[in-house]
């Protein structure tokens, strides 16, 4: 049986998480600027898988783990917030006037359709898995929402709440900012804007560093 108390409070908790801009956002958005709206929604499906595994780990107690290791919470952190600021500054070296899409779009105009979805995909994933906001958010406030034991269909209800409203958030930011006429201005402005989007991922790499 559903508890769906449980599967409410989760909703309004993730749909609160999901929407405070942070460094998943600025990737979708530099995705769909800077390369195609498939690209940019293979990048999606990517950022997707990685919540329902953080949102798993959450109903299955990873919060727990943390508070029992908080030398594990520490060291994700640290090495997530790297990772970020590695991304973000390659970002800005790598923007150059004229030139092909820098570090998150890669080179897809050059490489097959296929393995180009399938790298977008794996930067998706990537700047998921090691983003400090989305582990601290699902260690502590998601698993905060979620009953201390849940039964199979609740567990897959909260699950689906999770798929749901991280695709359909993300599939919107990625249709809107690849509209013909957003991606026309981001290739006016492409040098500032990928240098923009870079110091804003370094930025939110720093800040989770420090707090």
């Amino acid at each position: 049986m559903v508890q769906w108390s449980a599967v409410l409070a989760v909703l309004s908790v993730y749909i609160t998480g999901v929407m405070i801009p942070g460094p998943n956002f600025v990737a979708v958005v530099h995705k769909a600027v800077s390369s195609t709206r498939v690209a940019a929604l293979a990048m999606v499906a990517g950022i997707v898988v990685v919540n329902l595994f953080w949102a798993t780990c959450a109903i299955l107690g990873v919060g727990i783990v943390f508070a029992t290791f908080p030398w594990a919470a520490l060291v994700a952190k640290i090495v997530g917030a790297a990772y970020l600021i590695w991304f973000g500054g390659n970002l800005i070296r790598k923007a150059q006037t004229g030139s092909g899409a820098a570090v998150l779009a890669g080179a897809e105009d050059v490489m097959p359709a296929e393995q180009s979805l399938r790298q977008a995909f794996v930067q998706g994933f990537l700047t998921n898995i090691v983003n400090p906001k989305s582990m601290a958010f699902f260690a502590a406030v998601f698993a905060a929402a979620t009953p201390a034991h849940v039964s199979w269909p609740t567990f897959a209800a909260m699950l689906t709440v999770v798929g749901v409203v991280a695709s359909s958030w993300y599939s919107m930011v990625a249709i809107v900012m690849s509209h013909p006429g957003i991606a026309a201005k981001y290739r006016r402005g492409k040098v500032w804007m990928d240098r923009i989007c870079g110091g804003l991922i370094v930025a939110l790499g720093v800040r989770q560093l420090v707090r």
